[in-house]
């Protein structure tokens, strides 16, 4: 894997990445709050053309124009492919589940990544790596619960599967970009990521900004993707431009964490967005998960840790050393 300019401050990647986590997490629970109002598509619009003008701030601090160039433009279009896929699978879920049982959930990529790093990078994985993957993936199914009947869900089996398609799609964007060794500045990375998120809302309003799709639907998640554009008002305002302005600090926080410091060391903070989504679902809209999803949380939760730090432990990284987060 190619580092070039990496350099070598691990206290300040924790740090970095510590205030992404954070943004992240402001970041899912103003979408959530948002999504009874407002399409997905347009709140990804607004916050991406506001996080690509601050983007474009940080390229001018990073070098100027020129590291927006790039050797490799067909890699990072695919890269911004996969985080949109994994970005949309994911907001959509949030209008349906509970903000901690989707975060939880899209937690499961770190062990999607080991598994993928097996027959993608030709990695060998031994058998502690591997048990903890089964723990972790029996702790997606006790989530999701799929011998349940349809009725005894407050939503419908397939909502479950949204973060999951979100996890597999970073999954496999961070291990292409191991795979690739890509080499460029945070900020430029960031703008490349923010337009593929600009190009796609713009295609979904293109399609569907009139809403004629959501029209008659009762899917929560459906109705969330397919609403028609509506200018916001009042408050909401406000929580748009944070949106953009957010989307801008987690982007360039991120990608600069793993930057200055080595994966195995920075990725496993980001496990720190679990109790925040905790503590958000409850705060907001008085949601506190039950004994069973815990039992979940903490079978992912302990499985992704010891992967990161059996990792950590053979100086080995099992995601590349500078990953496109899913939520920029």
């Amino acid at each position: 894997m190619a580092t070039h300019d990496k350099a070598n401050n691990p206290g300040l990647g924790i740090g970095l990445i510590l205030i992404a986590i954070v943004a992240i997490s402001f970041n899912d629970m103003l979408i959530k709050l948002l999504s009874g109002g407002y399409p997905l598509h347009q709140m990804v619009f607004t916050r991406s053309t506001i996080g690509i003008l601050f983007s474009l701030i940080f390229v001018q601090l990073e070098g100027g124009w020129g590291i927006l160039k790039t050797d490799t433009p067909w890699l990072h279009l695919l890269r911004g492919i996969l985080i949109v896929i994994a970005n949309l699978s994911f907001f959509a879920a949030l209008a349906s589940l509970p903000l901690a049982d989707t975060t939880a959930i899209f937690f499961v990529a770190p062990l999607i990544i080991t598994l993928l790093s097996i027959p993608l990078l030709g990695e060998k994985v031994g058998p502690l790596r591997i048990g903890a993957v089964v723990v972790g993936l029996l702790g997606v199914v006790i989530m999701t619960q799929p011998w349940q009947s349809s009725a005894e869900r407050d939503a419908p089996f397939v909502i479950y599967l949204l973060p999951v398609i979100g996890a597999v799609t970073y999954a496999l964007n961070q291990v292409m970009t191991r795979m690739l060794g890509v080499a460029s500045k945070a900020s430029a990375m960031a703008v490349y990521v923010q337009g593929a998120f600009i190009i796609a809302s713009l295609g979904f309003w293109a399609v569907a900004g009139d809403g004629r799709y959501a029209e008659g639907l009762e899917n929560e998640s459906l109705i969330f993707l397919l609403r028609a554009w509506v200018m916001p008002e009042g408050r909401d305002v406000w929580l748009f431009l944070g949106l953009g302005l957010n989307s801008a600090i987690v982007g360039y926080t991120l990608a600069q964490a793993y930057r200055m410091a080595d994966a195995a060391t920075v990725a496993p903070f980001e496990y720190a967005g679990l109790p925040l989504a905790i503590f958000w679902g409850w705060m907001i809209w008085g949601d506190l998960p039950n004994g069973v999803v815990l039992a979940g949380i903490g079978l992912i939760l302990g499985s992704g840790l010891f992967v990161f730090l059996r990792e950590r432990q053979k100086k080995k990284s099992v995601i590349s050393g500078k990953p496109i987060q899913r939520r920029y």
